[in-house]
């Protein structure tokens, strides 16, 4: 689908897709774009639209380059942030002249969001240059959300490690869930690291671009409040790493702590009996010369002797504190 916009220095007004772009046209959105549409624009704007394999590229060389006049950035996405497990989409973003193309296969609520903005007039929408500052603002915006979410998570996360209660059964299927959880944030953590990442390289890349072309200062002063904003959030989730880093050690340690006490357990048994299995292997060699054989109270002497062999070390674990 394609979606052009006009601008009348305050909003945006939507084109009408396949008629040819006037000079009022700053923006074309192309979603899940069709060969028709692609050619299309590529004709208008005597550029080449990359295809969906080419945007997936994690070379710089293939996101960031410059073509026939046009600047092409492609940046990884983090998306459906309020979903169990937020996704990821490469979206290209290309400066043709005072015009602004976006290629994407998603639908990204920070998109939507620009839009309201622009509506409300508290966004700037009179070059392609702006609008795309204006996408990145919504787009770093969602991301803080997102990061927000997380460190919600990770504090209750550190609660419920850390006063786990109940019966060793109850804390095990507890232990076991935690660690899912734990999985589960990390690996949201990690998407949102990369995403953060990517968008960072984007911004250095469009401050360059912006310099060459000329564009307005003020759109530069914006991309540099973007780079503080994502470089803030990038510390903020390396920070949010080495919690959960920490969250999950912990609970490890915790877990080979219940399992050593099973160990501990089996080794005690295997020491509380084997004094008595001696005895009982004495007495059961069957010599014929053993004086106690033809003792009557031989058996339960043997008897008392294997209770009393199995009852010291009890008491003495219990004094070392070992049990």
């Amino acid at each position: 689908m394609m979606t052009t916009y006009e601008s009348n220095g305050r909003v945006l007004t939507t084109h009408e897709p396949g008629v040819p772009l006037t000079g009022n046209c700053v923006w074309i959105d192309l979603l899940q774009p069709t060969a028709d549409e692609d050619s299309f624009v590529e004709k208008e704007l005597s550029i080449d639209i990359p295809t969906r394999a080419e945007m997936r590229e994690i070379e710089p060389s293939n996101r960031f380059y410059q073509e026939r006049g046009a600047y092409f950035m492609t940046a990884s996405i983090v998306y459906d942030i309020e979903a169990q497990v937020p996704k990821t989409t490469p979206v290209t973003f290309i400066l043709a002249g005072d015009r602004l193309v976006t290629v994407r296969y998603a639908e990204p609520k920070a998109f939507p969001l620009y839009l309201q903005r622009v509506e409300k007039g508290d966004a700037p929408c009179t070059t392609g240059a702006t609008i795309m500052v204006g996408l990145l603002d919504s787009i770093v915006h969602r991301m803080a959300d997102l990061i927000e979410r997380i460190q919600d998570e990770v504090e209750r996360l550190a609660q419920s490690v850390f006063d786990l209660r109940g019966g060793k059964h109850t804390r095990d299927r507890r232990l076991d869930v935690m660690l899912r959880r734990i999985g589960k944030c990390g690996d949201i953590t990690a998407r949102a690291e990369d995403s953060a990442t990517s968008v960072s390289r984007l911004l250095h890349y469009l401050m360059q671009a912006t310099k060459d072309r000329g564009d307005d200062p003020r759109t530069r002063q914006r991309i540099k409040g973007a780079q503080r904003d994502i470089a803030s959030l990038m510390e903020h989730t390396k920070y949010l790493s080495q919690r959960i880093g920490f969250i999950l050690d912990a609970t490890l340690g915790m877990i080979n702590i219940e399992q050593n006490q099973i160990i501990k357990l089996f080794s005690v048994m295997a020491v509380v009996l084997l004094p008595p299995t001696l005895v009982a292997s004495v007495y059961g060699m069957n010599f014929k010369h053993m004086p106690e054989l033809d003792w009557p109270l031989g058996y339960p002497m043997a008897l008392a002797l294997m209770a009393v062999a199995a009852i010291g070390p009890i008491i003495y674990f219990r004094r070392k504190g070992w049990l």
